[in-house]
This record gives C-alpha cells, sequence and structure tokens, in this order.
C-alpha cells in the first residue's frame, strides 16, 4: 500500500483493501451486524429528515434546489461511513470477496439479509420517532407536507422505474465508497461521499434504504396513495436495481479490471 497521505489510493490497492473489507464484513457476528445495521438505518434516515427541511419552502428553482437537498442527504452515508455502521447498498460491494471465492454465497447472503433486515428496523424506527417527536410539523407543518409530497410522487414509479433508478443510485453510493476508501483523511472521505451522494439525490434516483424512511414517514404523515402495498411495490424493485448497480456496476467490473487477473494467476 502506498504511504503518501496526500495522494489518494491507486484503483488497484482500493479494490484490494474492498475485497479484504468484505472478507471482514462477512465474518462478522449476527449481534453485531445487526446492531450496525440498525445503527446505518438510523443514520441514513438522518440524511432523510436533513434532505425534507432542507427542500422545504426552498425558493432556489427546482435544480439548485435539488442540489441543495442532495448535500443534506450526504449526511446519512458520511455518518455510516465515518462513525461506522453496515448499510445494505454500500454492502453490495462484497460481492468483489466472493468473486475471488474468498467468502460463500452463503456468507454474502447470510450479510445481505441480516444488514437489510436491520436497515429497515432502524429507519421504520426512525420514522416513527420523527413522527411523534412532532418533527414534521416544523414550519408550520410545511415539512409534513413536504414529507407527503415525496412518499407519494416515489410509490407512483412504475416498477421499470424504480428499477433503473435504483440501478443508477447505487452505482453512484458504490463509487462513493469506492472513493471514499481511496481517501486517506476525515475531509477527504467526506468530499468523497458528498459529490456522488448530492448526484443520486439531485437526480431523482432510488435509494432502498432511503425509502424505508421516507416513504413510511409519509405515510405516517397522511400521504395520499402511500400504502403497504404501494410501499412494496417500490422497495422491490428499487432493491433489485440497487444489487445490479452496486454488486455488477461496480463490484464485478472492478473486481474483473483489478482482481481476476491476479486471481487467475
Amino acid at each position: 500500500m502506498t504511504t503518501n497521505q496526500i495522494d489518494a489510493y491507486a484503483p488497484a490497492e482500493v479494490a484490494a483493501m474492498v475485497e479484504n473489507a468484505g472478507v471482514k464484513k462477512a465474518a462478522l457476528s449476527t449481534q453485531k451486524t445487526l446492531v450496525l445495521a440498525l445503527l446505518a438505518g438510523a443514520f441514513i434516515a438522518f440524511g432523510g429528515m436533513f434532505f425534507t427541511v432542507a427542500i422545504t419552502n426552498a425558493d432556489l428553482g427546482f435544480g439548485p434546489t435539488r442540489l441543495l437537498g442532495g448535500a443534506a442527504f450526504s449526511l446519512g452515508l458520511i455518518l455510516v461511513v465515518l462513525a461506522g455502521a453496515e448499510l445494505f447498498t454500500g454492502n453490495n460491494l462484497i460481492v468483489m470477496a466472493w468473486a475471488s471465492h474468498r467468502i460463500t454465497t452463503i456468507r454474502l447472503l447470510r450479510n445481505w439479509m441480516l444488514v437489510y433486515v436491520g436497515n429497515f428496523i432502524g429507519a421504520l424506527a426512525m420514522a416513527v420517532i420523527v413522527y411523534w417527536s412532532g418533527g414534521l410539523e416544523l414550519g408550520d407543518g410545511a415539512v409534513a407536507n413536504t414529507a407527503r409530497d415525496i412518499a407519494g410522487a416515489k410509490v407512483q414509479l412504475s416498477f421499470l422505474e424504480a428499477f433503473l433508478r435504483g440501478v443508477l443510485c447505487n452505482t453512484l453510493v458504490c463509487l462513493a465508497v469506492w472513493l471514499c476508501v481511496a481517501a486517506h483523511s476525515v475531509v477527504s472521505k467526506i468530499f468523497a461521499i458528498l459529490f456522488p451522494i448530492t448526484a443520486f439525490v439531485a437526480l431523482g434516483l432510488e435509494h432502498s434504504v432511503a425509502n424505508m424512511y421516507l416513504i413510511p414517514v409519509g405515510y405516517l404523515a397522511g400521504a395520499e396513495g402511500v400504502t403497504v402495498m404501494s410501499f412494496t411495490a417500490n422497495i422491490i424493485p428499487v432493491t433489485l436495481g440497487n444489487i445490479v448497480g452496486g454488486s455488477v456496476l461496480v463490484a464485478l467490473v472492478y473486481w474483473i479490471v483489478y482482481l481476476r487477473a491476479s486471481e487467475a494467476g
């Protein structure tokens, strides 16, 4: 590994680091995995809260408002990566360790299942807490209106739209994690996260764990058309798209480029 604390790690070095991290993540105990997954769900929910408030009554115009909201939402992944937590979308990168036969398919799926469930519980709990705390009544109820609008727009997406937005979203999320691994300092890691995450939010892409907070909190706020069925109809294609974007377009592509040759050798 390079010892230069100014230059980023080279892509080949990052690939090896991500692969090693995947092995460690897959080996975590059930208890640690679930607790860290709960934290990640809560952290992403914090980003969702910040995003909702930031765009409420914003008079900057469509593009600048989305840019502001995306920067606010970046808080979620910053907390996940720097404070330490297990996020389903980021853990799609574990596929690199799986492709190198360093973990089994069972271990991969076990991690994803535990983390997904933990993320959901953490995000849903935060939605309930925000609702009970009266946080939606900020701005004389304007934040509740924004929460309803966000949730309502998400459940109106078709299966294909939700899937493709999920693919693009987790491509950017996993690239954010990749860039963060390449960085050395806390400040550089924050900047590595900021731009890809701001982009995915500004572009209206779909993140499964974010939706585990944003849709339920909109439901609690009384959003029309938001039901358990409509939530499920959104979360399934978004999750599948996230898996394709993170596991295939980032993890497998970089595995082929940087790790497949050494594996074959």
